[in-house]
């Protein structure tokens, strides 16, 4: 008795996805108390928040996060022999996120951002604050998809390829990259006494795929306000910006590969240090960028869409799998501006200007992705007056921006990073500033790829009545749709056979074209 059977060959296609995602907001409200060694409020100045997560505890459906919102503010006092002070907070919480899918031992990531702060002055000795967070989280996962390339088995089975282009993932982990940069005051600057207040950004960042290794650069953008030594203790401001580069280790990465990283300030120290001369006149900076590595590898990879037996019945056993491949890796810039009038006090000198920008909304329009959001840009001043020697404003830069992505489709959405690259705030005279801001937006969007793939197949005996049914001979007469693969499929023919009993050049047919099919030939 012949055996028959059919075999297939698989490969393995490496995928990623967030399998589960979850996105809460919610506001944090305190009273902040002056401790007893810091001297009474006048005015408020600056604020900032610092988001730290200590403990994510996932559970059936839900998932616990405790942390703190770390708070610093900025403001002068009337009182003598101090002009601007610095005084620290920190607000706990825990939030619970409802999650559908999430289990107590899968890995949850949550990211945290601090959408907005607002300060306000209940006495010389309180200040009210309230913050609205947005917290994000998601649980990743590898998978494999097997896909068919190549049939074993008995020689009489048909089966045709499709090429597909891919993006697997090569590399998916979390890494950090320290620096260690020392930066010297100008020389027309006095000695540091204190800093009161510095903010540090990252701009320009590129990330270049090597051997082994990944190539890091871009610019560290540093601003310092502090208290110069002397007598009256100025008060000075020093903004710098510092390139930087450097190499991470990655094992398995090679040159070619696609990149999808994404990286932020984590941990950060600044500090006062002496020059050559032992005077306080550098700042150094330790930091460490926490970093979130994807590498993708694009591939074509032909695999068998379709088999039929023409001596066995072969039926096939299929599953969806959404496969991608890569659209579009984009950038794009759009400028920013509007008049900031000033409320209280009158603008002597500018002192320190910082934006943040927010991207609110998202939408997928033709041949692009539409980009809405504002840019919180904020700013302190010298006013010149005895009683508020310093003033500071806010203001909310609207933008509406589309993104250029040829042949997008709603589910090739990727996700877009938006930062300020540049922001000019000049004096138009004492009461009314000009704010210019250019914003850079980038994204990879993968395209979606549905595809069916056969994971099995069936072999059972010709069904007798419907091969007797069938025609030793007949003369076919073609249709519109028909193809040479589904004429030899209904027929039980070899396309080859087709080919060369109707000498065929190629596989085009018309409609209305006659072909002679023999059974067995």
């Amino acid at each position: 008795m012949e055996v028959f059977f059919v075999e297939l060959l698989k490969r393995n296609i490496h995928m990623d996805r967030v399998r589960v995602q979850a996105v809460t907001q919610f506001t944090l409200e305190d009273d902040m108390n002056i401790p007893e060694n810091k001297p009474d409020v006048a005015a408020l100045n600056l604020e900032k928040g610092e988001l730290v997560i200590d403990e994510i505890k996932p559970s059936a459906d839900y998932v616990t996060v405790r942390g703190r919102l770390k708070l610093m503010v900025l403001y002068h006092t009337m009182e003598e022999g101090s002009n601007l002070v610095v005084v620290e907070g920190k607000i706990p919480f825990e939030e619970r996120i409802n999650m559908q899918g999430v289990m107590p031992a899968d890995a949850v990531t949550v990211d945290g951002e601090v959408e907005d702060i607002s300060m306000n002055l209940i006495n010389s000795r309180k200040l009210g604050t309230q913050s609205l967070i947005t917290l994000t989280a998601q649980v990743e996962e590898l998978y494999d998809e097997e896909a068919p390339i190549a049939v074993h088995g008995d020689e009489k089975v048909e089966y045709r390829r499709m090429p597909l282009d891919l993006a697997q993932i090569a590399i998916c982990k979390n890494d950090i990259f320290r620096l260690k940069e020392e930066v010297a005051l100008p020389s027309n600057y006095p000695n540091i006494f204190q800093i009161l207040w510095s903010n540090l950004s990252l701009g320009d960042m590129e990330f270049k795929v090597m051997e082994e290794k990944i190539a890091i650069s871009g610019d560290i953008h540093l601003f310092v306000l502090y208290e110069g030594e002397g007598e009256d203790h100025p008060c000075r401001c020093f903004e710098t910006t510092v390139p930087f580069s450097g190499v991470l280790e990655c094992h398995g990465c090679r040159e070619g590969m696609l990149p999808d990283i994404r990286c932020h300030l984590g941990q950060q120290e600044l500090s006062v240090r002496p020059d050559f001369d032992g005077e306080e006149r550098n700042v150094g900076l330790e930091l460490v960028l926490d970093i979130a590595i994807r590498i993708y590898e694009e591939e074509r990879l032909e695999i068998i869409s379709d088999l039929y037996g023409v001596s066995k019945e072969i039926s096939t056993v299929t599953h969806r799998a959404d496969l991608r491949k890569l659209l579009s890796k984009v950038t794009g810039k759009t400028k920013v501006t509007d008049h900031v009038h000033v409320t209280n006090g009158t603008v002597l000198q500018l002192l320190h200007s910082e934006g943040i920008v927010t991207l609110e909304q998202q939408t997928t329009v033709e041949n692009g992705i539409q980009l809405q959001g504002s840019v919180q840009v904020k700013i302190m001043y010298i006013t010149g007056e005895d009683e508020s020697p310093y003033g500071s404003t806010q203001a909310f830069l609207p933008y509406q921006y589309t993104l250029e992505v040829p042949d997008i489709a709603p589910e090739d959405m990727g996700k877009v990073r938006a930062e300020v690259e540049q922001l000019q705030v000049t004096m138009l005279d004492g009461e009314e500033m000009d704010v210019k801001a250019v914003l850079s937006f980038s994204t990879v969007v993968f395209k979606s790829v549905p595809v069916e793939l056969i994971s099995g197949v069936n072999v059972s005996d010709l069904d007798t009545g419907k091969m007797s049914s069938l025609p030793g001979m007949v003369v076919y007469m073609v249709k519109n749709g028909d193809n040479l693969w589904n004429i030899g499929k209904r027929y039980y023919v070899p396309v080859e056979s087709l080919r060369e009993l109707n000498a065929l050049e190629s596989d085009e047919l018309k409609a209305g074209q006659k072909l002679l099919i023999v059974k067995g030939g």
